[in-house]
């Protein structure tokens, strides 16, 4: 499986066709305003997952099997999964032993969830992650929710993680990528968190999520470990648009 050259892998990808499409939809919307019209319009264009075409059964094999052997082998009792999305994948994952949080920013995923899983041993927020306390965990899952904001956004995702005392972050980087550009919030784009401006440390662990979309242009689709304390502090950056 040969990997697209760095130009073009974006180019295909749905969610930021569809974005670059109706982007004058999101104009002047808050971030929690941005997301919930996302979810509202399947924006990202997925039959199958309104999280996007990454969150369907087949895309997340690999992690529903790797996901349960990391908890076990970091002795995780408790874990935050933000943004959890319409829980499509995760629900079919062992978490057995494991405090679930899922938070989103979406109030109307929330109140499914409540409707649907209240009271099976998971508990359910309105969360944002840029800037809502987050309750304190052994490790906050972020895949596919980086990728989605602007670089301000992740900056503030990252000072807000840092504040919330959570001990692991496992998150989504695609650590062959050469460079990082910056979006508006709710478009999508490549993000090796390794690379100026972030410049995360090397992660602790590499989950390569197996991704065959778009002929193995993303075969490097993974999820990075990295212990909250050591990632870098934020700088002041303004997001293009300046969304809040």
């Amino acid at each position: 499986m040969v990997m697209k050259s760095a130009e073009n892998r974006a180019d295909a990808v749905p969610a930021h066709l569809r974005y670059l499409e109706r982007a004058s939809e999101l104009e002047g919307l808050s971030l929690k305003e941005r997301f919930a019209h996302i979810y509202q319009t399947n924006l990202w264009g997925s039959d199958d997952s309104i999280s996007g075409s990454g969150s369907v059964l087949e895309q997340t094999r690999a992690i529903r099997a790797q996901l349960p052997v990391l908890l076990r082998e970091l002795q995780v009792a408790s874990m935050l999964d933000l943004p959890c999305g319409d829980l499509g994948w995760m629900r079919e994952v062992d978490l057995s032993g494991v405090e679930y949080w899922g938070g989103d920013i979406v109030p109307e995923l929330i109140a499914r969830h409540q409707r649907e899983f209240g009271g099976t041993g998971r508990r359910f927020a309105v969360l944002d992650l840029t800037r809502d306390p987050l309750p304190a965990v052994d490790l906050v899952f972020c895949r596919d929710c980086l990728v989605h904001l602007s670089t301000k956004h992740v900056w503030d995702a990252v000072a807000n993680l840092k504040r919330s005392g959570s001990r692991w972050l496992l998150t989504t980087t695609f650590p062959e990528h050469p460079e990082n550009h910056d979006i508006e919030d709710g478009d999508w784009r490549l993000l090796n968190l390794e690379r100026a401006p972030f410049c995360f440390p090397p992660p602790t662990a590499i989950l390569n999520e197996h991704c065959t979309e778009h002929d193995g242009a993303f075969a490097d689709k993974s999820l990075g470990l990295w212990r909250s304390a050591e990632l870098p502090d934020s700088p002041n950056l303004a997001s293009p648009g300046e969304h809040g």
